[in-house]
């Protein structure tokens, strides 16, 4: 009946050929640029993952001549002013009073119509607008002859293209978001390609600076210099030893305690603001705590069916394979309030923001709603939590806070029999059920952040996890799934229930979702909220405040809710290791909240299908978001988000620097530094701990390409604690083992 949940490449090929040298240029160009998606599903992702093929040392080396130019022509920044505001008009998500038309036609064909109109480009002269009108409508041929009219050689072609990525590295990865990462593309409001990009690129170079062929000396020299810089490799391996040779050694003197029956058991992400609240809360009393993806194993697409709202709720190495609907689990008259409430305050936002943003309604907006804007925006900036509160009960009284349920009609019951029994199998929750078992979702609540969602579940592609966790809570509730289980060996009680949960990361408050009161959650609600008090103050000591317990819980709850606050929460800052073990390995153990816990019984797993999974998704993903806090931290300009104070939002996709810079892709600087100077994020490479054999991890690793790229390259350190005598090993370089301690 088992069957492990393989990972999907959801990367578009893009056609090319030796027969045709432009579309083959065009899509070699495009191999260094890292996807970025837009800010209502931020993930995360390596800046440099188009040179994961190369060692780390010539990748480091390759990504500063490319990506950290610390000066720039002046004639390419006009160029880049000039593509940024057709971009921003064309990708434009919702922001925008006006649209820019013809955007259905594609972002080339869009632009090549509009562009003879705009004097900025052709400055009325007659020949560079008869040129505009001449240019061919296919991209590839208008490259061509862009590429010709430039004068750039057949060998620097591909170069000179990539450079014209770089120059707007930004905008070019939002490309690569839509056009390899997003499926369906084409049939799109606004649909692209990247020939397009590069077509709209290359026609401005020739309009506004036709010797636009010195960027390639230019690049010359930006890799004279990043060469005979010195490498930030050795500075991390430095950060790196001192941070992993006691963590290895303290997990080598760990003895795996014999299991028993706890009083409730908890399932957390495996995310790095998890271990420090598990380890207060397994510190209140008789608690056992398992870590495991936040989308629980079910790769789904949510749909809220008051809200409307759609969106994959699983790795974005995933496709969802089920859409499941979430309906009020409620009253016919408690859902037709919540039904028409929604309805209501939907509208009259939709209403407030067509009064506000088109040409002369605002100034009746003004004179009628001023008095009362401006007492609202004085209350939300000195009395948050008063005004957050007033808002929820507000809102509450509008449209009831109905509780929902997800209905599994689209997922067959040998489809929940299978995600039942790999998330039980995988985390190593076979025997010893608690009467309670709690599956725990996490997402981050805060205000006025345009990074809201990179703070969310990056398992549940950057949303909230509380969903995938009611879903599994509901298979695992099927007395004919507990049926099937037991004919695979997992015998789960008839007392035993599952429950869904949802841990907010910014104050550690957790919610037990559909809880209606039940006498029996009461020690585990209470000792929830003493652990609660504890990891706020762990929390506070991170952020710099001395508080007492009850001061914690105040500080964490006003930070999440005050609109000026540019630093809510850390976050991954710090994150610095993935382990993939039996809790017992690590359970009293200060981790400090560096590291992803993914729980894991080899002896469950004979032929290693559950580690294969992990090793190649989850951990995958944990590269990645400790490849962005790198390199955010490294060079914030280059590779990070600039300060949130000066940022501003465009077209509701992204953030930029002032009203016309490239894309800012990576972590704000509030994100991983303590001021402007100092960071707070460690910068280092992930390790990954897996206790398991060699032999297991060397027949994962032969088998998949990605897994010999990032050990081979030095990207990720892979150690091996062996069952057997409990050693520690390194996987070297060349993927031999040698003794670690």
């Amino acid at each position: 009946m088992r069957t492990a949940l393989k990972t999907v490449d959801v990367q578009i090929t893009v056609p090319c050929s030796e027969s045709n040298p432009i579309g083959q240029a065009v899509a070699e160009s495009w191999k260094i640029i890292a996807p970025f998606w837009p800010l209502q599903n931020l993930v995360a992702a390596n800046p440099l993952r188009g040179l994961e093929h190369l060692p780390i040392e010539e990748a480091l080396a390759e990504g500063a001549a490319w990506f950290e130019q610390r000066s720039m022509p002046k004639p390419m920044l006009a160029i880049n002013r000039e593509s940024i505001k057709w971009l921003q008009a064309f990708f434009d998500d919702g922001q925008a009073t006006i649209r820019m038309p013809l955007r259905a036609l594609g972002l080339y064909a869009a632009w090549r119509r509009l562009a003879q109109h705009d004097v900025n480009l052709h400055e009325n002269d007659p020949d560079r607008r008869a040129w505009l009108a001449a240019l061919p409508s296919d991209p590839e041929q208008a490259i061509a002859l862009c590429l010709d009219r430039l004068n750039i050689p057949g060998e620097d072609r591909t170069r000179f293209l990539t450079l014209l990525l770089v120059t707007l590295a930004g905008w070019a990865a939002h490309v690569k978001y839509r056009t390899e990462w997003t499926p369906g593309d084409a049939a799109h409001a606004n649909p692209v390609s990247q020939a397009d990009y590069l077509a709209l690129r290359i026609a401005v170079a020739c309009l506004v600076w036709p010797e636009a062929k010195s960027l390639l000396a230019w690049h010359d020299k930006a890799r004279a210099c990043a060469a005979s810089q010195p490498s930030k490799l050795s500075e991390m391996a430095v950060a790196e030893t001192r941070y992993r040779q006691p963590m290895l050694k303290t997990l080598a003197s760990q003895s795996l305690p014999t299991r028993h029956t706890p009083a409730a058991q908890l399932v957390f992400c495996i995310d790095v603001r998890s271990e420090p609240f598990r380890r207060n809360l397994e510190a209140t009393g008789d608690y056992e705590t398992f870590g495991f993806a936040g989308f629980f194993g079910v790769p789904a697409q949510i749909e809220d069916v008051v809200t409307g709202e759609s969106y994959a709720s699983c790795p974005v190495l995933l496709k969802p394979r089920h859409v499941v609907k979430q309906v009020p689990a409620c009253s016919e008259e408690a859902c037709r309030r919540d039904h028409s409430g929604h309805a209501w305050l939907t509208g009259f936002k939709r209403l407030y923001q067509s009064v506000k943003y088109t040409f002369t309604t605002p100034f009746m907006l003004v004179e009628t709603l001023g008095i009362a804007n401006g007492a609202w925006m004085g209350l939300r900036s000195f009395a948050p939590v008063f005004a957050d509160s007033l808002k929820a009960r507000l809102t509450k009284a509008i449209r009831p806070n109905v509780p929902l349920a997800p209905v599994l009609d689209e997922i067959s019951f040998r489809e929940r029999c299978s995600y039942a029994e790999n998330a039980l199998r995988t985390m190593g929750l076979t025997s010893h059920f608690s009467p309670l078992v709690v599956l725990c979702g996490h997402g981050s609540r805060t205000q006025n952040n345009a990074y809201a969602t990179m703070l969310d579940c990056g398992a549940c592609g950057g949303r909230n996890g509380a969903g995938n966790a009611s879903i599994l809570a509901t298979i695992l509730n099927d007395p004919n799934v507990r049926k099937a289980l037991s004919l695979e060996r997992i015998a789960i009680p008839e007392e035993t229930r599952f429950i869904a949960a949802e841990h907010n990361t910014t104050t550690d408050a957790v919610t037990l979702l559909g809880d209606s009161g039940d006498s029996g959650l009461a020690t585990l609600k209470a000792d929830l909220e003493r652990a609660r008090q504890s990891n706020n103050q762990w929390r506070c000591m991170e952020m710099g405040i001395v508080a007492g317990s009850a001061d914690c819980i105040a500080e964490t709850t006003q930070r999440s809710v005050d609109w000026a606050q540019v630093r809510p929460e850390w976050g991954l800052a710090r994150n610095a290791a993935f382990i993939v073990a039996p809790r017992g390995l690590t359970r009293g153990v200060d981790l400090d909240g560096r590291c992803f816990l993914h729980s894991y019984d080899y002896a469950q797993d004979p032929k290693g299908a559950s580690l294969e999974v992990i090793l190649t998704a989850p951990m995958v993903v944990a590269q990645w978001i400790n490849s962005q806090y790198l390199f955010s931290t490294l060079d914030n300009v280059a590779y990070g988000g600039g300060s949130k104070i000066t940022k501003n939002i465009t077209g509701k996709i992204g953030v930029m620097q002032g009203n016309a810079s490239d894309l800012m892709t990576g972590l704000p600087l509030q994100s991983v530094f303590v001021d402007d100077e100092r960071p707070y994020h460690e910068p280092q490479r992930l390790m990954t701990l897996v206790y398991a054999p060699r032999a297991m991890l060397d027949s994962i690793i032969a088998k998949h390409e990605i897994l010999q790229t990032l050990f081979g390259n030095g990207w990720v350190t892979l150690a091996c604690q062996e069952p057997e005598d409990g050693a520690t090993y390194y996987l070297n370089r060349n993927l031999t083992w040698s003794k670690a301690l």
